[in-house]
C-alpha cells in the first residue's frame, strides 16, 4: 500500500503542487525527517499501519443528475495521496471519503485535507459541503447528565449553548421535562468532569448519569476483612483477566468498579477471582454486586418531592397565621383590636407579628429563588425565578418600608403586603410540587421497563454432551453470555437468548404489546424481562447487560424523551425575550397606574380605603410580574412527547424522538415493502416441475448448494425445503459452491460440482441467453396468479427447473389498508417481485398502485418523487434493501422482526410486526400532536389574557383586580395543568377500528 501510494505521488506531484498550492506550502514547511541523507521525507512519512484509524468525512454534493456524474467525482478523488475509499451516492446527493489521518503520512492536517477533498469535488464540476467530519470514530462518546435547578426553557436553552460552544462537543440535547442532558463528545479532547464543570459555572448541579464507557461496567461490593495489600492484589489479579479493559477501587470504600468486554468474562469471574484472591492470605471476603442505593433518576425525583413538600409544609406554617392576620382576624372585633394595638408611634401588632412570620418565608424558605435569580442574571439571561425574587421583594420591601415608617412616624397610615409575599412563596412552592409529581408520571414507562428484569436467575451447570449437572440461584445481574439458565413456569426470562431444551408459551406483551402468549420450542428466541406461562425451558443467553433487547429499548425511549420536536422550538424562541417583556410590562404597569393616580386620571373613588394611588399601582405590577409563567410554555411540547413515546413504547411501538412523532402525524402516503411486511416473510416452496429428466434429490442438491450462500428469504425457504431430502441430517453440508456471485433484484450465479448454476428471475436467464421455453412461462404465470413467486434454475446454461414459493399475507394486511383509506392515506407496493406476484398481492389486500421489479435505489427514488408531488410519504420495510427508501422516507417505519440495518435507519420501529401497529403509530402521533397544540393554546391563551388583567384592564369597568398571591397561585396553577393535560395520553386506546380485526389461520397448501 505504502509503494503503490509513493508511486502515486511521484507521478502527481507537480500537479498537485500547482492546483493546491497553500496546503503543498504547509506540507513542505514541515520538519524533514529520516535518514541524515538530507533525502525528501515522504518515503519516510507514506509508511501506513494497517491497523491505524481511518478518517470519514462526509460531503453533500449537488448537481449531480446520475452515476455517470458520481463516477467522474469518485475517480478525481482517488487520484489523491492517502484515500482509504470514496463512496459517491448520487442518489442522496452524499460522498463518504475515508483517509488515513496519520501524522506518519504526507497529509498530517486532516482539516486542511478536507478542504482539498472539497476543492477536488468542485474543481471536478459540483459544489460540495461538508456536512460530518469524523476524524475518529473511535473518539465519539455519549455522556448523560442530571440536571437540577432548571425552571423554564431558558434554562435549557442556556445549557445547551454553553455545551456546543466546548471545543470538542459534537451535539447537546438537555430536555427540561426529565431534566437531563445528551451531549455527544470527543473524548481526545475534553472529558465528563469538564462538561459538568461548565454545566455547574453555568449555575446549575449537574451529576453524571453514565458515559460511553458504561456500556460494559459493573460495580461490585467487598464484604469482610481487608486490607490495602489485599485489595492491590485484588486489583493486579482483575487487570490481569482476559476481557478485562480496567479496574477502580475506590480507597476508603468497599467498591470496586471494573470496564470489561462482555463477549470475553463476565462478573461471576471477577466475584471468583476476587474470593480465591484473598482467601488464606488475609481472611476470607465476600464480593456481590454494588447496590446503587439512591442514586437513580428514580430516587433522586422522589427526594426532590419530599424536599418540596417539606418546603411547603413550613411555609403554611407561616403562611397561614400571616393570612389569618391580614384578612380574617380583621374582621373579628376583639381580634382586630388587640392587632390594631400600636406598640411605637404607628407600628401596631399586626403588622409586627405579620413582618416576624413572612420574614422566614421570605429569605429561608424562598432562598432558592434568590439562588436561581443570581445564579441566572450572572450568566446574562432571566428565568422564573427573577421573576419571582422581583415580585415578592416588591411587596415584602415596601411592606419593611411600611413598618418602619410607622415606627418612625406619628402620623403615617400605609398597609403591608407581607402576605402577598408569603402567600406568593407558599403558592409557587406548592405548584412546584404539584409539577414535579406530575412530570414524574410522564416518565413512568421507563421506570416500568427497567422494572421487567428479574433480580434472581436459575443457573444451570452443563456437563460437555449437553447434561444438565447442577443448578443453582444467582443473582440476575451476574448472567453472562452463553450461559445457561432455567426458567420455571411463572418466572420471568432473565436474559435474551434462545431454547435449547422444552417447550412453553412466553407473554411477550410487556416488550412488544402482543397480548396473546407466544408459543416457544426447541430453537425459538426469548427475549429479557418476559412472563414464562406454563412449561420449564432451559435457555441458551445471547445478550447481557446493555446488549440485551430491553435495555436497547430503555435507551431508545430515553433518546426519543432527549430529542426535541421541531415544534419546540416556537417555546425557545419565545423564552429568550418573555422574562426581559414581563418585567418591562409589569414595570410600565405600575408606572402607568402611579402617574394616573398622582394626575388624577381617574377618580379617587377607584382606591379602596386601605390603600393610595402608589400601593394599588404596586400591586398591579407585582401581579403582572408574579402572572406570567414561561415553565408552561417550556413543558407544552417535551412533556406530550414524553407521554406519547411512553405510551407508544407499552404498545410496541418505539418512536425515536419527538421529529419522528412530528413527521408521522402529518403523513399523507405509505409506501410498503412486500416481502415480510405485507406478507409474513417466511416463504415457503409450494411447487416444484422439472423440465429435464433428473433426480429431484439431485437437483435440490445443486439449487440449495448455490443458495446457502445467499441471505434472500427465498433462498432460505429453498435451502429449508431442500433439507427435506436429507430427513437423517438436520444441519446438512451442501457441496461447496465456488464463484457465487449474487446480482442484486435478479438472482445467484455459482458452481457446484463442476457444473454452472443459476437460481433466479427471468431477467437472469435473458440477461445469460438461456431460452425460456413455452411450459416455464405458462408455469410462470400460473404461480403469478395465484400470488406466488416463480423461480427459474438452469444448470450448465440449460432451464431445468420452475419453482413456485408462496408467501402468505399477513392476516390483517387488507384490513389495515381499508382503515389508511379511511384516515385519507395513500397505499402503495414496492417490491423487488416480478409484476404477476405483485399484483396479485396488491390486488388481495387492496392496494392500487404497485411498483415492481424495484432495486433498493428505485425504492427510493420513488419515495421521493412522491415527496415532490407533495406527500409527506412513510415508507414500511424490513429488510436491508429497504434501508435507503427509510431514510429517503420523511418516516421510516422498521418492523421489528426486520433487520438491525433497517431498525437502524428506520424511524419508527414496531416490535409486533403487525401492520395494524402502523395505524397505531400514526393515531397516536396525531393525538400527540392535538395535546401538543391544547398545550400551547393553554400556555400562550393563559399569559395572554392573564398578563391584561393582572394589569388591571378589567379594573376600570368592573373595579375586578387580581391580587398578587392568587396571580402566584394561577401561575403556578398552569405549569400543572399543561403536565396533567399532557398526562391525559397514558388513557390512549387504539382506534377501535383495530380491535374489530378479523385474525385468520394461515394454512400453506404444497403442491
Amino acid at each position: 500500500m505504502a509503494t503503490k501510494l509513493l508511486s502515486l505521488t511521484c507521478i502527481r506531484k507537480e500537479r498537485f503542487s500547482g492546483r493546491y498550492p497553500v496546503l503543498w506550502k504547509h506540507l513542505n514547511n514541515r520538519p524533514r525527517g529520516g535518514g541524515g541523507d538530507g533525502s525528501p521525507s515522504e518515503t519516510a512519512v507514506l509508511k501506513i499501519d494497517d491497523e491505524e484509524a481511518i478518517a470519514s468525512a462526509v460531503f453533500s454534493v449537488t448537481g449531480m443528475t446520475c452515476s455517470a456524474c458520481a463516477g467522474s467525482i469518485e475517480k478525481e478523488i482517488k487520484r489523491l495521496p492517502g484515500i482509504h475509499e470514496a463512496v459517491i451516492d448520487a442518489l442522496n446527493n452524499r460522498a463518504q471519503i475515508q483517509f488515513y489521518p496519520s501524522s506518519r503520512m504526507i497529509f498530517s492536517y486532516s482539516e486542511l485535507y478536507v478542504e482539498t477533498i472539497r476543492e477536488t469535488i468542485e474543481d471536478a464540476g459540483f459544489e460540495a459541503s461538508l456536512i460530518e467530519n469524523e476524524a475518529n470514530e473511535r473518539s465519539r462518546q455519549v455522556c448523560r447528565i442530571r440536571i437540577n435547578g432548571m425552571t423554564c426553557t431558558s434554562c435549557s436553552s442556556t445549557i445547551e449553548s454553553v455545551l456546543q460552544s466546548l471545543n470538542g462537543v459534537q451535539r447537546a440535547h438537555v430536555a427540561l421535562a426529565i431534566e437531563e442532558a445528551e451531549v455527544h463528545y470527543d473524548p481526545t479532547l475534553l472529558s465528563c468532569d469538564k462538561l459538568l464543570e461548565e454545566i455547574d459555572n453555568a449555575g446549575f448541579e449537574a451529576v453524571l448519569i453514565s458515559t460511553g464507557e458504561d456500556v460494559s461496567k459493573i460495580d461490585l461490593k467487598i464484604d469482610g476483612e481487608f486490607t490495602d495489600e489485599s485489595m492491590m492484589m485484588i486489583e493486579k489479579s482483575l487487570e490481569a483477566l482476559p476481557g478485562v479493559q480496567s479496574v477502580e477501587i475506590s480507597h476508603g470504600s468497599d467498591k470496586i468498579s471494573v470496564l470489561y468486554k462482555p463477549d470475553v468474562t463476565g462478573p461471576r469471574n471477577f466475584i471468583r477471582v476476587i474470593e480465591s484472591t484473598v482467601f488464606g492470605h488475609s481472611g476470607h471476603i465476600k464480593a456481590t454486586v454494588f447496590s446503587e442505593g439512591g442514586v437513580g433518576r428514580e430516587s433522586q425525583k422522589q427526594e426532590e418531592i419530599k424536599q418540596y413538600y417539606k418546603s411547603f409544609l413550613w411555609s403554611l406554617v407561616f403562611t397561614v397565621p400571616v393570612f389569618l392576620t391580614a384578612m380574617v382576624f380583621m374582621y373579628i372585633p376583639g381580634i382586630k383590636h388587640l392587632l390594631m394595638y400600636k406598640v411605637v408611634n404607628m407600628l401596631t401588632i399586626g403588622e409586627i407579628t405579620r413582618w416576624l412570620l413572612a420574614t422566614p418565608v421570605q429569605f429561608i424558605i424562598g432562598w432558592r429563588f434568590y439562588v436561581g435569580s443570581y445564579k441566572a442574571l450572572r450568566r446574562g439571561s432571566a428565568n422564573m425565578d427573577v421573576l419571582i425574587a422581583l415580585g415578592t421583594n416588591a411587596a415584602y420591601f415596601y411592606s419593611l418600608y411600611t413598618v418602619l415608617r410607622a415606627a418612625t412616624s406619628p402620623d403615617f397610615k400605609g398597609v403591608d403586603f407581607f402576605e402577598t409575599s408569603a402567600m406568593l412563596i407558599s403558592f409557587i412552592i406548592l405548584g412546584k410540587y404539584l409539577e414535579i409529581m406530575a412530570k414524574g408520571k410522564t416518565s413512568q414507562a421507563i421506570a416500568k421497563l427497567m422494572n421487567l428484569a428479574p433480580d434472581t436467575a436459575i443457573l444451570l451447570a452443563v456437563d460437555e454432551e449437553g447434561n444438565v449437572t447442577g443448578e443453582e440461584e444467582i443473582d440476575g445481574r451476574l448472567i453472562q453470555k452463553n450461559d445457561v439458565i432455567k426458567i420455571v413456569p411463572g418466572a420471568k426470562v432473565a436474559s435474551d437468548g434462545y431454547v435449547i431444551w422444552g417447550q412453553s408459551h412466553v407473554n411477550e406483551s410487556m416488550i412488544t404489546g402482543e397480548a396473546r402468549p407466544v408459543a416457544k420450542r426447541k430453537g425459538d428466541t426469548v427475549i429479557g424481562g418476559t412472563l414464562n406461562e406454563n412449561g420449564v425451558l432451559h435457555v441458551k443467553v445471547t445478550r447481557v447487560g446493555s446488549e440485551s433487547a430491553l435495555a436497547q429499548i430503555v435507551r431508545l425511549v430515553e433518546s426519543a424523551q432527549l430529542a426535541k420536536a421541531p415544534v419546540q422550538k416556537l417555546a425557545d424562541r419565545i423564552s429568550k425575550f418573555f422574562v426581559p417583556l414581563v418585567i418591562f410590562l409589569s414595570f410600565s404597569t405600575w408606572l402607568a397606574w402611579f402617574l394616573a393616580g398622582k394626575l388624577h386620571w381617574y377618580p379617587e373613588a377607584w382606591i379602596p380605603s386601605s390603600m393610595d394611588s402608589f400601593e394599588l399601582a404596586l400591586q398591579f405590577g407585582i401581579s403582572v410580574m408574579v402572572i406570567a409563567c414561561p415553565c408552561a410554555l417550556g413543558l407544552a411540547t417535551p412533556t406530550a412527547v414524553m407521554v406519547g413515546t411512553g405510551v407508544g413504547a407499552s404498545q410496541g411501538v418505539l418512536i425515536k424522538g419527538g421529529q419522528a412523532l412530528e413527521r408521522a402525524h402529518k403523513v399523507s402516503c405509505i409506501v410498503f415493502d412486500k416481502t415480510g411486511t405485507l406478507t409474513m416473510g417466511k416463504p415457503v416452496v409450494v411447487k416444484t416441475k422439472l423440465l429435464k429428466n433428473m433426480v429431484l434429490r439431485e437437483f435440490y442438491e445443486l439449487v440449495a448448494a448455490t443458495e446457502v450462500n445467499s441471505e434472500h428469504p427465498l433462498a432460505k425457504a429453498i435451502v429449508e425445503y431442500a433439507k427435506k431430502f436429507r430427513d437423517e441430517e438436520e444441519n446438512p453440508a451442501w457441496p461447496e459452491a465456488r464463484d457465487f456471485v449474487s446480482i442484486t433484484g435478479n438472482g445467484v450465479r455459482a458452481t457446484v460440482n463442476g457444473r454452472e448454476i443459476m437460481v433466479g428471475n427471468k431477467n437472469l436467464m435473458s440477461g445469460h441467453k438461456i431460452t425460456i421455453t413455452a411450459d416455464a412461462e405458462e408455469l410462470l404465470a400460473e404461480a403469478e396468479e395465484m400470488a406466488q413467486t416463480g423461480i427459474l434454475v438452469s444448470i450448465d446454461n440449460e432451464l431445468t427447473g420452475v419453482l413456485a414459493v408462496s408467501d402468505p399475507v399477513k392476516p390483517s394486511a387488507r384490513e389495515a389498508i381499508s382503515i389508511l383509506k379511511s384516515m385519507n392515506i395513500k397505499s402503495i407496493m414496492v417490491t423487488g417481485d416480478n409484476w404477476g406476484t405483485a399484483n396479485s398481492i396488491a390486488r388481495e389486500v387492496g392496494i392500487d398502485s404497485v411498483i415492481a421489479e424495484a432495486k433498493p435505489e428505485q425504492k427510493a427514488e420513488k419515495v421521493k418523487e412522491l415527496q415532490a408531488a407533495g406527500h409527506v410519504v412513510a415508507m414500511v420495510g424490513d429488510g436491508v434493501n429497504d434501508s435507503p427508501a427509510l431514510v429517503a422516507a420523511d418516516v421510516g417505519m422498521a418492523i421489528g422482526a426486520g433487520t438491525d440495518i433497517a431498525i437502524e435507519a428506520a424511524d419508527i420501529v414496531l416490535m409486533k410486526s403487525n401492520l395494524e401497529d402502523v395505524i397505531t403509530a400514526i393515531d397516536l402521533s396525531r393525538k400527540t400532536f392535538s395535546r401538543i397544540r391544547l398545550n400551547y393554546v393553554w400556555a400562550l391563551g393563559y399569559n395572554l389574557m392573564g398578563i391584561p388583567i393582572a394589569a388591571g384592564v378589567l379594573f376600570p369597568s368592573t373595579r375586578f383586580r387580581l391580587p398578587p398571591w392568587i396571580a402566584g397561585a394561577a401561575m403556578a396553577a398552569s405549569s400543572v395543568s399543561v403536565v396533567c393535560c399532557s398526562l391525559l395520553l397514558k388513557n390512549y386506546k387504539r382506534p377501535k377500528k383495530l380491535d374489530s380485526l378479523a385474525i385468520r389461520e394461515v394454512q400453506v397448501e404444497r403442491v
